[in-house]
């Protein structure tokens, strides 16, 4: 198993496939294992490198809060470990924002980003609705209730519940601890982009469900405005994990941008 340390703290990280690097980065408290969806398919066309955030999966839960810059900086120590200079980076909900600090603190490794249901963070933000923060915020409960209790607010009403189940069985499997939930989600709430990112000059697609209630999708109209030349697309009948809720639209979507990116770097080397 491959690890690699950051400050002090080992991260769990791993690769499938090849052609170009394309760097994985997760949301609040999901391992690695979370993009069991999408992975497969995108590692057909591309070497897919997947890190377990600290606090998640097989990496270290130190004490105290995970910043946004601190776990970018661990997406650029597992890059330094696979060998790679440069990747495209595809960041869901808190990994969204991880990747929008990794290309504002590092521009010249990201070939290319997708922002998925993600927000760019401080009084611009469009926040969720209370009932959804507070399910975020509950303690107290079992895993099986904190699983419960947020499924409405993360999966599109119209979704089959053997696929949300077939998620939450990744999930409770690899069920967070305490200190890295929270340390990751007081990151979260420390973190703003909205004042920096029209500083990103990667090419971006950003990419979120109509129906998300747990980050809005105004949130990505927000951040497409910001970045120059990014491209926006909304799925209908999608929620926060919109891969699992239109899994045929969105892998469509995703392959389309990073093909047109292998394509504009061919041209622009000819």
């Amino acid at each position: 198993m491959p690890f690699v340390e950051n400050q002090g703290d080992r991260l769990y990280w791993d690769e499938q496939g090849s052609g170009e690097p394309l760097l994985l980065i997760m949301g609040l408290s999901y391992p690695s294992y979370m993009w069991h969806r999408s992975r497969p398919v995108l590692a057909q066309r591309y070497r897919t490198i997947a890190l377990d955030n600290r606090g998640v999966g097989q990496s270290d839960t130190p004490p105290g809060v995970y910043s946004i810059a601190l776990m970018a900086s661990d997406a650029a120590a597992v890059l330094d470990a696979a060998g790679v200079e440069s990747a495209h980076v595809f960041g869901v909900s808190m990994g969204g924002m991880i990747a929008q600090e990794f290309a504002l603190q590092y521009p010249k490794r990201v070939r290319s980003m997708i922002l998925g249901c993600t927000a760019a963070g401080g009084p611009h933000a469009v926040q969720a609705e209370p009932a959804a923060l507070q399910t975020l915020m509950r303690q107290g409960m079992t895993p099986e209730e904190s699983k419960e209790a947020i499924i409405p607010f993360i999966y599109d009403p119209a979704t089959p519940r053997e696929r949300i189940d077939e998620d939450m069985a990744i999930r409770m499997e690899w069920y967070p601890a305490p200190q890295g939930y929270m340390g990751q989600l007081q990151g979260i709430f420390g973190w703003e982009a909205y004042s920096r990112i029209a500083q990103i000059t990667a090419p971006t697609l950003v990419i979120h469900g109509e129906t998300d209630r747990l980050v809005p999708c105004a949130n990505s109209q927000l951040i497409a405005n910001r970045i120059p030349g990014a491209k926006l697309v909304l799925i209908p009948h999608a929620s926060h994990i919109f891969e699992t809720d239109q899994p045929g639209v969105a892998h469509h979507t995703i392959l389309d941008f990073l093909a047109a990116q292998q394509g504009s770097a061919q041209r622009s080397r000819a």
